[in-house]
């Protein structure tokens, strides 16, 4: 069987394995647009690539957990009340307060709430533990997300034996690493996930073939992993409200496109697709979103920036990409984006040329203000000189031996020890 397993509330469990006076409260933890990586003033940013799958940030600034309330780090000088939740507590989701309002909202329904400042570091540090853990006791584990991971049981537990297995998993993570887990169990991984989600908080439930049709009947369709707003949309249209309604019309999605007659057999607990324990990364990118901006100038400046976050992640990584993109976005829903295939040798000035050029092409809409720009890198090739522009080889293995010496210093300092003279 396969399982998959959750951390409850990950960001606020993570904060209470150092505060434990924040059990049983209503907490929070805050999120707003990370402008501090464009501030003026030195800060020790790191570079985090321990943990992989989805909404798995890599970098994060140095953060310090105390045990006060920081709402006063979300109110700007002119009182605005900033940023969003990213993760509530059980005790604070019994106001009404949930993930993606706002803090003002939570405040309003829950004047109480504690409201905590992120510490990547933590929350990264926590995820690799537990990622090692897993792996000590499941054979294959693959991680979906900082605080999601699936394990495969197949040959390692009898099926019977998987409820006392998961219970016990889910205790011995409490005790070893103080961290609340919540564990589901099916033959596919997408049943699994839903029945972690029935399993919650701090519990664990199995699914066996023969029980599928049951516990999907009455689901709504939405609540199916892999199900987004679109296709949420097109089978409501077509009178699909409940997972159970789709198993009930094989003759509409086993006669269609592939990925139609996948989602059939997934909803239906079939599934062969086997779990990958370490996923290769094809692209990397970094991204901000900021308060409306005009001034082009600064742009560039954070173009420049986040160039050099993104060089120091692909060094350390030891990629060469030939496949170069950004985008960005501006007020009023407009967007622009710009992309180039280039053969050369990779380093940190080289990027920064680049994406500068980029910024140029992708900026169609100069009378408008700047809410976002994301850079990211691809199609990564191997570091052979036959691979690469020869014209330029040689003046590039000095570029490129150069960044990786400064990415060391980064590495052991904080991501700015070195800055261009155009960052200040």
């Amino acid at each position: 069987m396969k399982i998959h397993i959750d951390l409850d509330c990950f960001f606020v469990s993570a904060e209470r394995t150092i505060d434990p006076t924040l059990r049983g409260l209503p907490v929070g933890i805050g999120g707003r647009g990370d402008t501090k990586i464009f501030s003026h003033e030195k800060s020790r940013q790191f570079l985090n690539l321990k943990n992989s799958g989805a909404f798995v940030p890599a970098y994060f600034f140095e953060h310090s957990s105390t045990k006060d309330n920081d709402l006063h780090k979300f109110i700007d000088p002119d009182g605005r009340i900033r940023g969003m939740l990213t993760t509530t507590s059980y005790e604070a989701r019994a106001f009404g307060v949930k993930t993606g309002c706002t803090i003002n909202e939570a405040l309003r329904m829950c004047p109480n709430i504690i409201i905590k400042q992120p510490n990547m570091r933590l929350y990264q540090e926590l995820s690799h533990k537990l990622k090692r853990f897993l792996q000590k006791r499941i054979p294959i584990i693959e991680q979906g997300s900082i605080d999601e991971f699936y394990g495969d049981l197949d040959g390692w537990v009898d099926d019977a034996e998987v409820p006392e297995f998961i219970t016990t998993l889910k205790n011995e993570a409490l005790l070893v690493l103080d961290l609340p887990l919540s564990i589901g169990a099916a033959n596919s991984k997408y049943t699994a996930k839903m029945a972690t989600n029935d399993a919650k908080p701090f519990g664990t439930k199995v699914v066996y073939p023969d029980e599928v049709h049951n516990f999907i009947k009455e689901k709504p369709i939405k609540e199916f992993p892999g199900i987004g707003r679109r296709t949420e949309k097109a089978l409501l249209s077509r009178g699909i409200v409940t997972l159970g309604d789709i198993a009930r019309h094989p003759d509409i999605f086993m006669h269609s496109t592939k990925s139609q007659k996948d989602l059939y057999e997934r909803v239906c607990g079939i599934d062969k697709t086997p779990l990958q324990e370490e996923r290769e990364r094809k692209s990397i990118g970094i991204s901000r979103t900021f308060d409306p901006l005009y001034d082009r100038q600064e742009m560039r400046r954070r173009v420049i920036i986040l160039s050099r976050h993104l060089s120091h992640a692909l060094i350390r990584m030891k990629k060469h990409p030939t496949h170069y993109s950004l985008s960005i976005r501006y007020e009023l829903s407009q967007k622009g984006n710009a992309a180039i295939t280039l053969n050369r040798l990779f380093s940190e000035p080289f990027l920064r040329t680049t994406m500068l050029d980029l910024f140029e092409k992708a900026d169609i809409h100069r009378e408008l203000k700047v809410i976002r720009i994301g850079l990211s890198c691809s199609a990564f090739t191997q570091s052979n000189h036959h691979t690469f522009s020869l014209l330029e080889y040689e003046e590039d293995t000095k570029q490129h031996k150069l960044t990786q010496s400064t990415s060391k210093l980064r590495e052991k300092y904080g991501l700015d020890t070195l800055q261009w003279g155009s960052e200040l």
